[in-house]
């Protein structure tokens, strides 16, 4: 399939390619061996990283002083 290059650098995706990524907005772009490579990137409101952070402190039984330490801590360095 091929894609053309506008004057503003931006390259429409062909429909059968994007069918096959769907809820894809964003890609993160590299260059390897002179291929441009597109890999599909999940952005995460942060709302959902903020759950995902309060659960992971909760399985690791930290409590709110220890944050607050750690703050301390890391703030006096």
């Amino acid at each position: 399939m091929l894609a053309k290059k506008t004057v503003k650098n931006q390259i429409t995706l062909p429909k059968a390619i994007v069918d096959k990524i769907p809820d894809t907005d964003y890609f993160e772009v590299s260059l390897q061996k002179g291929e441009i490579i597109l890999k599909p990137v999940h952005i995460e409101g942060s709302t959902a990283r903020l759950r995902r952070i309060r659960r992971k402190i909760r399985a690791l039984g930290l409590t709110e002083t220890d944050i607050e330490e750690a703050i301390h801590w890391a703030r006096s360095r």
